[in-house]
Order: structure tokens, then sequence, then C-alpha cells
């Protein structure tokens, strides 16, 4: 069997890796049995991102929300009839946490009784095999896959299939999500299910589905990465209006959609990871008039807070541009501190839809330049550490000016850098002239042993001068005694043999 668990781990953040532990050991403090479930398992063993972790425990979760709430998490929305709350949770983590549950239905179509259960009795309830799918988070039972509908076969498969005959009956609103489902994943609609599907569009079912569901569906559309394929899967089955009948009308704003898409994958590509829920209600909405965009949220279910804040976004966004071109945000380190603090729906949607060049070559740089220099930050701590600076508030307020400086394009070479720190933390460079006089010494003796040598060696030469003179001297006198005459005893031989011949 493979390791989900650790298959799961290894592609979870840091920050989702923590609330994954918490949520763990929360729930085994209080004795409940908690899982990972939905779509958290469906994009593991799809290899899709992991945008959410939906937890659901056999137990009451407000308990653990509280608890979740006091080391940071913020509850979105809690639905306290099914026991199902939206977490924020903290490490700006998204997720959820639900009771375990099975929807009893006295007949198809009715509303259903809620009864509380075990999570086996969850999943079977569920709308789609492909979401029917848990792995356990049980000391006992760490990282069992959970798949009493056989989910994994039509995820192999590539397949969206509904779990009942009644699927569409019991839930009009599954219309629009098997759609949602099959155009995000690439997935085609299982034979039969497609089937329920035409047979639930014969009989108008469409027009059943109320306003809070089509509100909770359009939700989860501006949550999706690729929101204009689903939009353009709703217009052609004519579900478009179960939505919003002025937006089917007018049109989504495809144009205004795909440009925030784009800008989404360049956020992507600097490392961070864009939540664009409210700048994309715009973009889908893009073509309505103001109070054609307000009526549709008003219908949808949005609170009235949260209508607000997607209504004045672009407004606030030109107050941000405004303060971003401004003078007091006139620097690199000014602006850099300024859009790190901006939340990066802001920043998308300024890069998306703004005409200022100013701001948005500000933002270009703070996400293709600046903050790639600030990854590069712990090297200068180091050389900052190397030359002796204790750590301390000092040593911050210089590895933050080195780091302004950088933004300038100053301080890009170690020798740079060095003379940089060493100026700003008033260390002189005694170590170099240490070094330097290690390496005079060293030349003297090698001096001295190249002077040495060359004494040597002219004594050696002169020697053998010496050697080469003796030698001719005595040579030479050898010659000269040969010139004067024979010795004694040759002479006496010489003359004897002269008188022999005489007589």
């Amino acid at each position: 069997m493979p390791d989900y668990m650790f298959l799961l781990e290894s592609r979870l953040s840091p920050e989702q890796r923590a609330v994954l532990t918490r949520v763990q050991e929360l729930s085994a403090a209080m004795g409940f049995n908690v899982y990972l479930t939905g779509g958290t398992v469906r994009d593991l063993v799809t290899g899709a991102s992991l945008r959410d972790l939906d937890f659901t425990v056999e137990g009451n979760p407000a308990k653990i929300a509280r608890e979740l709430e006091k080391g940071g998490a913020k509850t979105l929305v809690e639905d306290d009839k099914l026991r199902h709350i939206e977490l924020l949770f903290s490490g700006d983590v998204e997720g959820s946490i639900s009771a375990a549950r099975d929807d009893h239905y006295i007949r198809p179509g009715t509303r259903p009784e809620v009864r509380w259960s075990t999570i086996m009795e969850d999943l079977r309830r569920r709308d789609f095999s492909l979401n029917a799918v848990a792995i356990s988070l049980n000391p006992a039972s760490r990282g069992l896959l959970l798949d009493p509908t056989n989910g994994l076969s039509d995820i192999e498969r590539a397949e969206v299939r509904a779990l009942t005959i009644h699927a569409f009956t019991n839930q009009p609103v599954r219309l629009l999500r098997v759609l949602r489902f099959a155009a995000r994943m690439g997935f085609k609609i299982e034979a039969r299910t497609q089937e329920w599907f035409d047979l639930a569009i014969e009989r108008e079912l469409p027009a059943t589905i109320t306003l809070e569901d089509a509100g909770a569906e359009l939700r989860a559309l501006a949550r999706e990465e690729r929101p204009a394929v689903i939009l353009k899967a709703w217009e052609d089955h004519d579900l478009l209006e179960a939505v919003s009948p002025v937006l089917a009308k007018k049109r989504p704003g495809y144009d205004a959609i795909t440009r925030l898409s784009n800008v989404r994958e360049d956020l992507f590509t600097a490392g961070l990871r864009p939540r664009l829920a409210t700048p994309m209600l715009l973009a889908i909405l893009a073509r309505l008039k103001d109070r054609e965009q307000s009526s549709v949220l008003s219908k949808a279910g949005f609170r009235s807070a949260e209508a607000q804040e997607v209504l004045n976004f672009e407004k606030h966004i030109q107050s941000v541009q405004k303060e971003l071109t401004g003078k007091k945000v006139g620097t690199p380190l000014e602006a850099y501190k300024f859009l790190e603090k901006l939340p990066v729906d802001q920043i998308a949607y300024i890069m998306a839809e703004s005409n200022n060049s100013a701001a948005v070559s500000k933002i270009r740089a703070y996400l293709n330049k600046w903050r790639p220099l600030r990854s590069g930050l712990p090297l200068v701590v180091n050389e900052l550490t190397a030359l002796g600076m204790p750590a301390g508030a000092k040593f911050d307020a210089i590895v933050e000016q080195v780091f302004g400086m950088q933004l300038t394009g100053r301080g890009k070479t170690p020798e740079e850098r060095e003379k940089i720190l060493r100026k700003l933390s008033g260390i002189k460079e005694q170590p170099k002239k240490k070094e330097k006089e290690k390496k005079s010494k060293a030349a003297e003796k090698s001096h001295a042993a190249l002077a040495m040598g060359s004494a040597a060696k002219q004594k050696h030469a002169d020697a053998e001068t010496e050697a080469k003179m003796a030698r001719k001297t005595g040579a030479k006198g050898g010659h000269k005694a040969d010139k004067r005459g024979p010795s004694r005893h040759g002479a006496g031989r010489s003359s004897g043999k002269k008188s022999h011949a005489r007589k």
C-alpha cells in the first residue's frame, strides 16, 4: 500500500504541515478521530497543487476551531446546522473542518435529515466518487487510505462519477458542480452519470437550484485556477442562468478573467501563492454595471460586508496605487516594504488592470529583482558575522541598510559588500594588515633564501674557478722543466752512449 501520509507531507508547505500537526494534536487530545478528506486527497492523488486542507472529525469540530483561533486561525464561514467551518488557519493556510455526517432523504428531492455518523458513512453520502476518499490522521491508522466507493479507480480513469441515481435530484446544484470538476481537472463525465445529467436537464432541474446553492458555486468558481473554462461549460449547458440571469445575458468578462489568470501564473513563478477570489469575482462581473454587480452578489447569499469588500475593491486599489507612486514610497527600500505588506490579490489586480505604469513597474521590480535579493540576505549576515560584528539591533540595522543599497545596484560583489559592511560597522581592516605582514615576512624569507642560494652558487663557482686555475698552473710548470733539459740520471746515460760511440 502506498504511503499516502509521506506523499502528502512531502508536498505540503511548512505552514500547511504545521496546521496538519496541530489539528492532529487537538483531535487526539479531545478524543476525536480525524481524517483528511475530499478535495485535498483528490488533489494529492492527481498531483494537483494542494490549495486547501479539508478535515473531517467524528465529533463536533467547533471545539477544535475555538482552540485553533487561539493560535491565530480565523473563522470565515460557520454553518452550525451542518457543523461545517471554513477557516483561514495560522500561516495563511485555507481549509475547513466538518463533522462526519449522513444525509438521510425521506424521498428523492426533499431536504435531507442530517445525522452525525462515522467517516465511512460520511464518504458514502458524498456527491462524486473522486470526493469520497480520505486519509486517516489517527495514531493507530495514520496514512491509511479510505476509499469505500472506489473513487481512486475513477481518478485513474479521469472520470467524474456520481454515487447515486438520485445525485442530481437530491441536490440540483450538483449539475453545476459536476461540470466544474470535469472542466477543472480535464476529466470526462462517466457514461451513466452523463445519462443522469441529461435526464435532470430534461426535467428542468436547473430551475430548482436555490440562490444560496448557486452562490456557493459562484464563490467556488472565483477560487478556481481556470474559471473561464468552467464558465464556458456552464454556458454551453445553459446553466449560467441558474447562477445569475443578468450574468447569463451580459456574459462574463472573459478578457478580464484571462488577464488575471495570466498574472496568477506570474505570481506562482515568483514564489507566491495567490488567492484571487475577490479580484476574480470582479473580473467575472466585469461587464455588469455597479448596481447589477451588487444585485448578483446579494442574491448569491453574500453578506453585506462581503459584498462591499468586492464592490469597493477597485476604489481601494486606486488609493493603493497613489500611495505606491507617492513621495513617501520613493526609494526602492520603501517600495519593497510597502509591497511586502500589500495583500497578493491587490498586487495581482494592479498588474492585471492598472494603467499606472509607475506602480506596475515597481511591482515587477519587487517580484523579479527585489524578492530574489531579499532571499540572499543570509549571505550578508554571514559576511558581517565573519567580520566580528556581534548580533543585536545595530547588526540587524546594518543588514537592512546593505539590502537597501543592493536594491539600488550596490554591493553586488563580495569585495564591494565587505567595504560597505566595514564602513557601516566601523570595523577596520585589521585582518587584512596582518595578512599583508605575513605576506611581507614570507617574501623576506624567500628573498633571504634566494640570496643564500646565490651566495652558495657564487662560492661554488669561485672554487671551481680556483681549481681550474690551479690545474692550468701545474700544467704550465711541467712544460718548462722539459725545456731546461734532461734530468741528471738521463744525462749520465746519454753521455755514456756518446762515449761508447767515440771508442
